[in-house]
């Protein structure tokens, strides 16, 4: 199944080591038939290629994932009650780039990650 229009970058912002970024989660993306019927929720896989797809579009380069050292689900995101999550990089270096990423809407953390990527393009 294809994953293309199951979000959209609503906003981002970016220095010389961070990068911010709002992304709008479509409830109605056929990924969460599957996942779970009833009670959709957004894969955790999902989530960590957002953090990859943030890191193409602000350093506009195409990563591919290294190395994961840490890597925390702390909430089920379900796309009905949260429609859009705010992804916070902290990234240094860039061949790896190390990234500390996390998945945030208002006071819920729902994901955190440490992780290096090497660029391909």
């Amino acid at each position: 199944m294809s994953l293309s229009n199951l979000y959209k970058i609503t906003s981002l912002d970016q220095t010389s080591e961070q990068i911010t970024c709002t992304l709008q989660i479509d409830a109605a993306h056929p990924v969460f038939q599957g996942h779970f019927p009833g009670s959709p929720v957004l894969p955790g896989v999902v989530q960590l290629e957002m953090v990859k797809a943030v890191l193409s579009k602000a350093l506009g380069k195409v990563f591919t994932l290294k190395e994961m050292s840490t890597c925390k689900f702390l909430e089920v995101l379900n796309p009905t009650e949260t429609s859009e999550l705010t992804i916070q990089i902290q990234y240094k270096g860039m061949e790896p780039l190390d990234v500390n990423a996390a998945g945030k809407y208002g006071e819920k953390t729902y994901f955190k990650a440490r992780a290096s990527f090497h660029s391909i393009i």
